[in-house]
This record gives structure tokens, sequence and C-alpha cells, in this order.
């Protein structure tokens, strides 16, 4: 699986997790709704910044939501 692809999903799973919509993942992180639409569907690629923007409002790290991803 593409490894853009796994990271949506994870990052979907652990928002599901938090009992966040995209839409209140989205104002925690003080992104668009549909940007995070476009990560967990794999479409668009997230920069760094993004990734911890995310993680933050996740209450985890990036690097927890990066393990196991693989090229």
């Amino acid at each position: 699986m593409d490894v853009r692809k796994q990271l949506g999903a994870r990052i979907q799973k652990v928002r599901k997790a938090a009992g966040l919509s995209q839409e209140e993942l989205a104002l925690e992180a003080g992104l668009d709704r549909t940007y995070i639409s476009h990560v967990e569907r794999g479409t668009r690629n997230p920069t760094v910044i993004v990734l911890f923007k995310i993680a933050k409002a996740l209450d985890t790290t990036p690097s927890k939501i990066l393990d196991g991803l693989t090229l």
C-alpha cells in the first residue's frame, strides 16, 4: 500500500479512537476539514509541520503516527 494511504489510514484510526470528527480535528489542528479528508484518503502528502499539527491535535506524537509505515 502507498505510504500516503497508510498514513491517512493511521490518522483516521487515531482520530476515530479519539472520538473526533474530521471537522473537529481540523479545527484543533488549525487546518481545513477538506485537507484532513484528503490526507486521510492518501491524496495529499502532508508536510512535517502539518504532521506535527495533526499529532498535537490528536494528543500523540508524529513518531507514534509514523511507526510501522513502510515504503
